[in-house]
């Protein structure tokens, strides 16, 4: 059984599986901050802040003293249908998932001019093949 995982682990699969979640990972903290950091801030000042956060509605009693804020209903334990925060996240992940296009559509016209400056094996042999019946 010791074996069976040796050979599991070492596979190349697992281990290009745990080096994509790791530079998944990584790529993920980038990704958070350019939208957080550069897109927001820019989205922000032309349309205005985006943080729906405190919009809900409260589904239970109030204590009294309780700010009317969704983490002092939270922490007050009053239930709240906090749709806001809701939006909050759905627009972050339209924004989020635009810019993770552009960035794969930028990357596949890059890979795109490397590939067509070499030509495909298949290419070269017919070439090859051609070359040779003209003789």
């Amino acid at each position: 059984m010791l074996k069976e995982f040796k050979a599991f682990a070492v596979k190349g699969n697992v281990i290009d599986l745990a080096v994509g979640v790791i530079i998944g990972a990584a790529f993920g903290k980038i990704v958070d901050s350019a939208v957080n950091d550069l897109i927001m801030p820019i989205v922000a000042a032309f349309i205005g802040h985006l943080d729906f956060s405190n919009f809900f509605f409260v589904l239970g009693a109030v204590p009294a003293g309780t700010a009317m804020t969704l983490d002092a209903m939270k922490k007050a334990g009053v239930p709240v249908f906090a749709y806001g925060n809701f939006i909050t996240v759905a627009v972050n992940f339209v924004i989020l998932a635009f810019i993770i296009f552009l960035m794969i559509k930028q990357i596949n016209r890059l890979k795109g001019t490397a590939e067509e400056a070499a030509p495909k094996e298949e290419v070269l042999l017919l070439r090859d093949i051609r070359d040779s019946l003209k003789k």
